[in-house]
């Protein structure tokens, strides 16, 4: 699959290739959202020349959140004569795409995943967009002590990505007097999960497993259950965050918080973008979508600045200055990160409004 915007003038196009959840596995809907951006965004820089006048061309491959899948597609775009790999939102499929990648020497921008751990090894070839979970995490952590919970139960699934949540979680709680307890979902039926819930005195459940199953079975268990009326639920890796999840669940998908990585107030350039995307999409862009585009606005500066030269495109990622839709973006080194990484990623903790499930309540931001 591919994408071109127009055609190009004078010679041959500009290749990027694209990896992302299309098809499940996958979360479709980030990878739909996040294509969007992309293509909204190459599709101006288009209009507007391209990169010396020459378009730039997507060429995009299908994740399905398979780690084994996107080292393949890493390997063929490589092979194919792209200039720069972009994009992917799971966590774990984004680290084996970065490690391929800088075996290969191939510059990679990551749009969306969130694992610290992104590669093994510091790099200069890779760098990320999104804030590192450990960051994101302890703003959510923060957000539930100021909540008053202490008292934390997580429904977890087996995954790196789970796990590494788990422990920032509870390293960051345990620290000011809270406590984690975990519930694998393969040992607990959502009724045996509410009936674990009601034992451990847990005040919020976070749901670290995938949506819609597990997760939408275990909310529907949980608010039908009048034992735990009072507890917080709330899901840090943005499950809520799509309209999927207000079709599946309705009322009781809303009141259930979530980390998004949006700033209080878009200013001209999101705006304008967000209509684009809106127009885009159908439906109300999710933040996925503006780092999609802010993935685009990175690249199309590189290029222009410092040209189509593999080495010299990773070794100009500490040099960028560029106005996102979300914030000034600009990378370096961060504690425990091996990538080049951009520090000031907005964050916020939002939820569905009951009364507008349609509508996002601000709760907490950082």
């Amino acid at each position: 699959m591919s994408a071109t915007g127009v055609e190009p003038a004078g010679g041959s196009g500009v290749l990027v290739g694209v990896i992302g959840p299309l098809a499940r596995p996958g979360w479709v809907e980030a990878g739909q959202h996040l294509l969007a951006g992309i293509e909204v965004g190459v599709g101006e820089v288009n209009v507007g020349g391209g990169v010396d006048g020459r378009a730039l061309e997507l060429v995009v491959r299908d994740t399905a959140a398979d780690p084994r899948r996107a080292e393949a597609a890493v390997d063929e775009l490589a092979g194919l004569g792209v200039v720069a790999l972009a994009g992917e939102y799971h966590s774990v499929v984004a680290r084996a795409a970065a490690a391929r990648a800088d075996a290969l020497g191939l510059p990679y921008l990551c749009s969306s995943a969130v694992l610290d751990a992104l590669t093994e090894r510091p790099t200069d070839r890779v760098a990320r967009l999104s804030p590192p979970q450990s960051r994101g995490w302890r703003v959510y952590a923060d957000f539930l002590l100021d909540a008053g919970h202490t008292r934390i139960a997580v429904a977890t699934q087996p995954s790196v990505y789970w796990a590494s949540g788990v422990r920032i979680l509870r390293d960051h709680l345990s620290a000011r007097g809270g406590s984690v307890v975990e519930l694998d979902v393969r040992e607990h039926s959502p009724t045996a999960l509410c009936d674990a819930l009601v034992e451990h005195r847990a005040t919020a459940l976070l749901l670290l497993v995938g949506s819609p199953d597990p997760a939408v079975p275990i909310v529907r268990a949980v608010r039908r259950d009048r034992r735990l009326a009072e507890i917080l639920m709330g899901a840090p890796a943005g499950q809520p965050e799509f309209p999927s999840w207000g079709t599946l669940l309705g009322g009781d998908g809303t009141g259930i918080p979530f980390l998004r990585y949006l700033p209080q107030k878009l200013g001209p350039l999101g705006v304008r973008v967000e209509a684009a995307l809106r127009e885009r999409l159908g439906q109300p862009p999710s933040f996925v979508a503006y780092e999609g585009y802010d993935t685009v606005a990175v690249l199309a500066d590189v290029l222009r600045r410092h040209g189509t030269d593999r080495t010299r495109i990773a070794g100009s990622w500490p040099g960028v200055a560029v106005e996102g839709t979300r914030g000034r973006i600009e990378f370096g080194r961060t504690p425990g990160s091996n990538v080049w990484q951009w520090a000031g990623a907005p964050i916020q903790v939002v939820d569905r409004d009951p009364a507008h499930p349609d509508r996002f309540r601000v709760l907490h931001a950082d």
